[in-house]
Protein backbone atom coordinates (compact mmCIF):
# COMPACT_ATOMS: atom_id res chain seq x y z
CA UNK A 1 0.00 0.00 0.00
CA UNK A 2 2.79 2.45 1.04
CA UNK A 3 4.57 1.69 -2.62
CA UNK A 4 1.40 2.50 -3.83
CA UNK A 5 0.65 5.62 -2.64
CA UNK A 6 4.70 6.62 -3.35
CA UNK A 7 4.22 5.68 -6.78
CA UNK A 8 1.47 7.61 -7.17
CA UNK A 9 2.65 10.65 -5.53
CA UNK A 10 5.55 10.25 -7.79
CA UNK A 11 3.13 9.75 -10.86
CA UNK A 12 1.23 13.05 -9.87
CA UNK A 13 4.60 15.12 -9.35
CA UNK A 14 6.19 13.93 -12.51
CA UNK A 15 2.82 14.60 -14.42
CA UNK A 16 2.85 18.54 -13.46
CA UNK A 17 6.22 18.57 -15.47
CA UNK A 18 5.54 16.23 -18.79
CA UNK A 19 2.25 15.56 -20.69
CA UNK A 20 0.68 11.83 -19.70
CA UNK A 21 2.10 10.75 -23.15
CA UNK A 22 5.74 11.67 -22.20
CA UNK A 23 5.04 9.84 -18.61
CA UNK A 24 4.15 6.45 -19.89
CA UNK A 25 7.02 6.92 -22.74
CA UNK A 26 9.25 7.16 -20.13
CA UNK A 27 8.60 5.00 -16.98
CA UNK A 28 6.22 2.51 -18.84
CA UNK A 29 8.28 1.76 -21.97
CA UNK A 30 11.03 3.15 -20.52
CA UNK A 31 11.75 5.11 -23.97
CA UNK A 32 13.85 7.50 -22.68
CA UNK A 33 14.93 8.49 -26.26
CA UNK A 34 11.91 9.63 -27.68
CA UNK A 35 13.03 12.96 -29.04
CA UNK A 36 9.56 14.66 -29.14
CA UNK A 37 9.23 13.78 -24.80
CA UNK A 38 12.58 14.84 -24.58
CA UNK A 39 11.95 18.45 -26.36
CA UNK A 40 8.92 18.89 -24.39
CA UNK A 41 10.79 17.70 -20.92
CA UNK A 42 14.02 20.32 -21.64
CA UNK A 43 11.38 23.09 -22.37
CA UNK A 44 9.36 22.41 -19.37
CA UNK A 45 12.54 22.58 -17.27
CA UNK A 46 13.97 25.26 -18.54
CA UNK A 47 10.83 27.37 -18.39
CA UNK A 48 10.68 26.35 -14.76
CA UNK A 49 14.03 27.70 -14.39
CA UNK A 50 13.45 30.91 -16.09
CA UNK A 51 10.63 31.37 -14.07
CA UNK A 52 12.62 30.92 -10.90
CA UNK A 53 15.26 32.79 -11.80
CA UNK A 54 12.65 35.72 -12.47
CA UNK A 55 12.19 36.20 -9.11
CA UNK A 56 15.81 37.58 -8.68
CA UNK A 57 16.39 38.67 -12.51
CA UNK A 58 16.11 42.90 -11.81
CA UNK A 59 16.56 42.59 -8.30
CA UNK A 60 20.13 43.66 -8.54
CA UNK A 61 19.22 47.02 -10.56
CA UNK A 62 16.30 47.94 -8.10
CA UNK A 63 18.84 47.67 -4.83
CA UNK A 64 21.85 49.38 -6.92
CA UNK A 65 19.03 52.45 -7.27
CA UNK A 66 18.26 52.48 -3.89
CA UNK A 67 21.67 51.70 -2.46
CA UNK A 68 22.91 54.88 -4.59
CA UNK A 69 19.83 56.79 -3.97
CA UNK A 70 19.92 57.88 -7.36
CA UNK A 71 18.18 56.33 -11.12
CA UNK A 72 21.25 58.86 -13.11
CA UNK A 73 21.51 56.82 -16.63
CA UNK A 74 18.19 54.65 -16.28
CA UNK A 75 16.00 55.98 -19.42
CA UNK A 76 12.16 56.34 -17.62
CA UNK A 77 10.89 56.26 -20.98
CA UNK A 78 12.72 52.54 -21.60
CA UNK A 79 11.30 51.72 -18.64
CA UNK A 80 7.71 52.30 -19.60
CA UNK A 81 8.40 50.43 -22.91
CA UNK A 82 9.71 47.66 -21.67
CA UNK A 83 7.14 47.55 -18.77
CA UNK A 84 4.00 47.88 -21.65
CA UNK A 85 5.90 44.80 -23.53
CA UNK A 86 5.92 42.75 -20.37
CA UNK A 87 2.33 43.50 -19.16
CA UNK A 88 1.23 42.60 -22.77
CA UNK A 89 3.29 39.25 -22.87
CA UNK A 90 1.20 38.46 -19.41
CA UNK A 91 -2.45 39.65 -20.51
CA UNK A 92 -2.51 37.68 -23.51
CA UNK A 93 -0.73 34.70 -22.21
CA UNK A 94 -3.44 34.56 -19.10
CA UNK A 95 -6.05 35.15 -21.89
CA UNK A 96 -4.79 31.92 -23.80
CA UNK A 97 -4.57 29.83 -20.96
CA UNK A 98 -1.21 29.33 -21.93
CA UNK A 99 0.99 26.98 -19.24
CA UNK A 100 2.71 29.31 -16.40
CA UNK A 101 5.64 27.89 -17.04
CA UNK A 102 5.85 29.81 -20.52
CA UNK A 103 4.90 33.21 -19.34
CA UNK A 104 5.48 32.94 -15.44
CA UNK A 105 8.72 35.10 -15.58
CA UNK A 106 6.86 38.03 -17.79
CA UNK A 107 4.63 38.64 -14.19
CA UNK A 108 7.53 38.46 -12.19
CA UNK A 109 9.42 40.21 -13.98
CA UNK A 110 6.20 43.09 -14.38
CA UNK A 111 6.28 43.40 -10.73
CA UNK A 112 9.65 44.26 -10.48
CA UNK A 113 9.84 46.66 -14.03
CA UNK A 114 6.59 48.84 -12.26
CA UNK A 115 9.22 48.88 -9.30
CA UNK A 116 11.65 50.60 -11.09
CA UNK A 117 9.65 53.10 -12.79
CA UNK A 118 8.26 53.87 -9.42
CA UNK A 119 12.03 54.33 -8.17
CA UNK A 120 13.04 56.56 -11.33
CA UNK A 121 10.01 58.59 -10.66
CA UNK A 122 10.73 58.81 -6.94
CA UNK A 123 14.03 60.10 -7.03
CA UNK A 124 13.45 61.87 -10.78
CA UNK A 125 10.32 63.84 -9.65
CA UNK A 126 8.42 63.13 -6.15
CA UNK A 127 6.88 60.04 -3.77
CA UNK A 128 3.77 61.62 -5.13
CA UNK A 129 4.18 60.82 -8.83
CA UNK A 130 5.41 57.55 -8.06
CA UNK A 131 2.29 56.58 -6.01
CA UNK A 132 -0.11 57.90 -8.83
CA UNK A 133 2.08 55.63 -11.30
CA UNK A 134 1.51 52.24 -9.36
CA UNK A 135 -2.03 53.59 -8.74
CA UNK A 136 -2.99 53.82 -12.34
CA UNK A 137 -1.18 51.26 -13.74
CA UNK A 138 -3.30 48.58 -11.37
CA UNK A 139 -6.18 50.10 -12.66
CA UNK A 140 -5.01 49.46 -15.81
CA UNK A 141 -3.48 45.74 -15.22
CA UNK A 142 -6.57 45.14 -13.81
CA UNK A 143 -8.66 45.60 -16.97
CA UNK A 144 -6.45 43.63 -18.55
CA UNK A 145 -6.79 40.24 -17.06
CA UNK A 146 -10.07 40.94 -15.58
CA UNK A 147 -11.87 39.19 -18.82
CA UNK A 148 -13.10 43.11 -19.72
CA UNK A 149 -10.78 43.43 -22.53
CA UNK A 150 -11.32 41.19 -25.50
CA UNK A 151 -8.76 38.97 -26.85
CA UNK A 152 -8.56 40.52 -30.35
CA UNK A 153 -7.59 43.39 -28.47
CA UNK A 154 -4.74 41.93 -26.41
CA UNK A 155 -3.61 40.15 -29.21
CA UNK A 156 -3.24 43.73 -31.28
CA UNK A 157 -1.43 44.68 -28.00
CA UNK A 158 1.18 41.87 -28.11
CA UNK A 159 1.63 42.36 -31.69
CA UNK A 160 2.40 46.67 -30.84
CA UNK A 161 4.83 45.39 -27.85
CA UNK A 162 7.19 43.90 -30.12
CA UNK A 163 8.87 47.17 -31.96
CA UNK A 164 8.15 48.99 -28.77
CA UNK A 165 9.53 46.26 -26.82
CA UNK A 166 12.89 46.84 -29.19
CA UNK A 167 12.61 50.36 -29.07
CA UNK A 168 12.53 50.57 -25.31
CA UNK A 169 16.27 48.65 -25.54
CA UNK A 170 17.44 51.13 -27.85
CA UNK A 171 16.69 54.16 -25.90
CA UNK A 172 18.41 52.81 -23.26
CA UNK A 173 21.20 52.52 -25.60
CA UNK A 174 21.40 55.90 -27.21
CA UNK A 175 21.63 56.36 -23.67
CA UNK A 176 24.13 55.22 -22.40
CA UNK A 177 25.92 55.93 -25.63
CA UNK A 178 25.16 59.73 -25.28
CA UNK A 179 25.78 59.73 -21.43
CA UNK A 180 29.44 57.47 -22.68
CA UNK A 181 28.63 55.30 -19.40
CA UNK A 182 25.85 52.25 -18.48
CA UNK A 183 25.29 54.72 -14.94
CA UNK A 184 23.30 53.29 -12.37
CA UNK A 185 22.05 50.05 -15.05
CA UNK A 186 23.18 46.83 -13.63
CA UNK A 187 25.26 44.45 -15.24
CA UNK A 188 24.09 41.59 -13.71
CA UNK A 189 20.36 42.27 -14.39
CA UNK A 190 21.58 42.47 -18.22
CA UNK A 191 23.68 39.37 -18.41
CA UNK A 192 20.63 37.49 -16.88
CA UNK A 193 18.17 39.01 -19.05
CA UNK A 194 20.38 38.13 -22.39
CA UNK A 195 20.43 34.49 -21.10
CA UNK A 196 16.50 34.27 -20.30
CA UNK A 197 15.49 35.69 -23.60
CA UNK A 198 17.66 33.42 -25.41
CA UNK A 199 16.25 30.32 -23.39
CA UNK A 200 12.50 31.70 -23.95
CA UNK A 201 13.06 31.42 -27.70
CA UNK A 202 13.51 27.67 -27.46
CA UNK A 203 10.30 27.35 -24.74
CA UNK A 204 8.14 29.93 -26.62
CA UNK A 205 8.51 27.07 -29.92
CA UNK A 206 8.06 24.41 -27.40
CA UNK A 207 5.14 25.64 -25.47
CA UNK A 208 2.93 28.08 -27.15
CA UNK A 209 4.21 28.04 -31.06
CA UNK A 210 2.97 31.71 -31.38
CA UNK A 211 5.16 33.87 -33.59
CA UNK A 212 4.60 36.93 -32.27
CA UNK A 213 5.68 35.33 -28.45
CA UNK A 214 8.73 33.83 -30.34
CA UNK A 215 9.77 37.14 -32.48
CA UNK A 216 9.14 38.82 -29.19
CA UNK A 217 11.86 37.43 -27.25
CA UNK A 218 13.96 37.12 -30.61
CA UNK A 219 14.19 40.79 -30.53
CA UNK A 220 14.35 41.13 -26.36
CA UNK A 221 17.99 38.87 -27.52
CA UNK A 222 19.26 41.07 -29.90
CA UNK A 223 18.53 44.24 -27.39
CA UNK A 224 19.69 42.58 -24.47
CA UNK A 225 23.16 41.62 -26.26
CA UNK A 226 23.85 45.18 -27.29
CA UNK A 227 23.43 46.75 -23.58
CA UNK A 228 25.56 44.03 -22.60
CA UNK A 229 27.76 44.56 -25.47
CA UNK A 230 28.03 48.47 -24.00
CA UNK A 231 28.91 47.19 -20.30
CA UNK A 232 31.75 45.04 -22.04
CA UNK A 233 33.34 48.35 -23.78
CA UNK A 234 32.56 51.35 -21.30
CA UNK A 235 33.93 48.76 -18.80
CA UNK A 236 37.34 48.81 -20.70
CA UNK A 237 37.42 52.82 -21.05
CA UNK A 238 40.09 53.62 -18.34
CA UNK A 239 39.62 56.42 -15.82
CA UNK A 240 42.18 58.39 -17.47
CA UNK A 241 40.23 58.69 -20.85
CA UNK A 242 37.19 59.69 -18.74
CA UNK A 243 38.38 62.10 -17.42
CA UNK A 244 40.24 63.13 -20.19
CA UNK A 245 37.17 63.46 -22.17
CA UNK A 246 35.25 65.56 -19.54
CA UNK A 247 38.32 68.31 -20.02
CA UNK A 248 37.89 68.56 -23.48
CA UNK A 249 34.70 68.85 -22.87
CA UNK A 250 34.47 71.73 -19.86
CA UNK A 251 37.42 73.64 -22.26
CA UNK A 252 34.75 73.60 -24.92
CA UNK A 253 32.23 74.98 -22.77
CA UNK A 254 34.90 77.97 -21.88
CA UNK A 255 35.94 79.29 -25.00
Amino acid sequence: MDNFSVAEYFKQVVLLLLPHKCYDEFFINYNFLDVPCLKATISKGLGLAIVGGSLMVKVPQIMKILQNKSAVGISFLSVLLDLYAVTAGVAYSYAKNFPFSAWGDSLFLLVQTVTIAALVLHYNRSSNVAAAFIGLFSIAMYTLISGMTPLDILWSMLSVSVPIMFAGKMVQAYVNYKNGSTGQLSAITCVMLLFGSIARIFTSIQETGDPVIILTYSLATIGNGILVSQFLYYSKKSPAAKTKKSKKSNNKKNR
